[in-house]
């Protein structure tokens, strides 16, 4: 049975794609069945695997709207532990429809559950807001994971984004647990950057992980050419970091980490 993982921040620009591409291709170079689903509409995860958007007869909005099955949709990429569902501006619609929909917020971890034997690990690339889609993906999830940009108003933000976790876990989806917080950008030279991760270490202490992505030229390239960056430039910082970050959530996994009581 696989480990179900959303990666969400309602905040834009802090590392979340670049957070669910290279995670998603670290864990597949360790080993890994590994699938990444692009929930954002604007499919950046997609492009950043080196997907034609335009080529594509079906996504996940086929899936979401009930005429396809998951499995039909994903596709392999050049890591042959690495798959991905991909996704177009379709899934706007899909949002809109499943308004109306029954059990609206359990869609997608409905279509999960014909794929989860099959897979280590199944990433899920939230959109940067806190409507419909992102709570499918929450209500999917076992955990979940935070990109947190080393900058001034990192924090604000993430106290909505785990109040609507509780939410999640009160209503829809008990088994739910923190994974972690994980910055992102982070400038060492920069003594704000420093001041950041200390703010984050002291409100969540054992939340926090050790690894920390660098603010990596490299990483920026890569998803322009299609590549994740261990494929990219192997030897980067970038590249390093990811699998460091990877190497965390494995040993999480191994350790069948337990929703925590009570956060926020």
């Amino acid at each position: 049975m696989s480990n179900v993982i959303a990666i969400a921040n309602q905040k834009g620009g802090v590392g979340k794609t670049t957070t669910a591409i290279n995670l998603a291709a670290a864990l597949a170079v360790a080993g890994k069945e590994t699938l990444l689903i692009d929930v954002d509409p604007q499919g950046n995860t997609t492009t950043g695997l080196g997907i034609d958007r335009t080529q594509l007869t079906m996504n996940l909005y086929d899936v979401l709207a009930g005429t396809r099955f998951l499995a039909e949709v994903l596709r392999q990429t050049e890591i042959p532990q690495l798959a991905i569902v991909p996704a177009t501006k379709d899934l706007v619609g899909a949002e809109i429809e499943l308004v109306g929909a029954e059990n609206r917020e359990y869609q997608l971890r409905d279509a999960i559950v014909s794929v989860r034997d099959r897979y280590d690990y199944i990433l899920l690339d939230c959109p940067p807001s806190l409507g419909l889609l992102t709570l499918n993906a929450l209500t999917a999830a076992d955990s979940l994971l935070v990109p947190i940009q080393s900058e001034y108003y990192a924090l604000e933000g993430l106290s909505a984004l785990l109040e609507t976790m509780n939410l999640v876990r009160n209503g829809l989806n008990p088994r739910m647990y923190l994974e972690g917080i994980v910055v992102t950008m982070f400038d060492s030279r920069n003594r704000l950057s420093h001041q950041v991760v200390e703010e984050i270490r002291a409100h969540f202490p054992d939340k926090l992980f050790r690894t920390i992505i660098r603010r990596n030229v490299r990483l920026s390239e890569s998803p322009s050419y299609g590549k994740p960056i261990c494929l990219y430039d192997p030897s980067s910082t970038g590249a390093q970091d990811y699998s460091e970050l990877a190497k965390e959530v494995m040993t999480h996994g191994e350790n069948n980490v337990h929703a925590e009581k009570g956060i926020g």
